[in-house]
């Protein structure tokens, strides 16, 4: 999933554009759009200096010193790259662009536990939703370039466990569908599908606290693609054969 690659992509970030922020900070630069800007996962340099997302540098002043208020980059044709508000050389506000003027991200905190991050395809169009509760992403939703759902997942404010995860083919037909249905057993519905829309498997799933996994847990219903069915017995991931 694009999420979980991205995921990794933030937390490792360390490229040599992104070297440029350690230290001091010479007189403004203008970037390379090929350098800073991924097809795929856009604009992600700044984010180690985003601390509510997990982000651990700190970007100085041409002085030495940790930067406050707002700071502004371009790319080399002049256009605006970034503007953001940092406060002891964190940021708590800022917006990425585009070479040709679209926002390619927002972020924003909303209070002391949430802060919201948009990304956006260069077309303006949307591309992932993002909802942060204390630093970690609770709700999170991507978009195809069409305005489908390609993937959404919720947790619970304590990231303990899965609210829902949710996945679909750019047409929109289902891919997966994993819903809790007794939060008190920690009892989920889990529904997999081919690629042409018709059902897969369906069955029960359990959550197993001391190990942090979804197991198959009671009857699984099996589908070949022309529709025939069997039977699976689980019990707390073990099939009875």
């Amino acid at each position: 999933m694009r999420k979980f690659l991205l995921l990794f992509l933030l937390s490792t970030a360390a490229s040599s554009v992104f070297a440029q922020f350690k230290g001091q900070v010479p007189e403004p630069k203008k970037y390379d759009p090929a350098k800073v800007v991924d097809p795929d996962y856009g604009i992600t340099m700044y984010e180690k200096l985003n601390f509510q997302t997990g982000g651990d540098s700190v970007r100085n002043d041409r002085k030495g010193y940790a930067c406050q208020g707002w700071v502004e980059d371009y790319y080399e044709g002049g256009q605006l790259l970034h503007k953001g508000y940092y406060e002891d050389g964190h940021l708590k506000i800022y917006k990425n662009y585009f070479p040709n003027g679209n926002v390619e991200r927002t972020f924003k905190i909303n209070d002391f536990k949430r802060c919201t991050m948009q990304l956006f395809f260069d077309d303006n169009k949307p591309k992932s939703d993002i909802n942060y509760f204390e630093g970690s992403p609770q709700i999170w939703t991507d978009y195809y370039h069409n305005g489908q759902i390609e993937y959404f997942e919720e947790n619970t404010k304590s990231m303990e466990y899965l609210i829902s995860r949710r996945s679909f083919t750019q047409d929109g037909k289902p891919q997966e569908l994993f819903e809790l249905t007794n939060p008190k057993k920690k009892i989920y519905s889990k529904k997999e599908y081919y690629e042409n829309g018709k059902i897969k498997a369906e069955g029960e799933m359990i959550y197993i606290p001391n190990k942090s996994d979804y197991v198959k847990d009671g009857s699984w219903t099996i589908y070949d693609e022309q529709g025939k069915s069997s039977k699976e017995k689980w019990v707390k991931g073990e099939e009875i054969k």
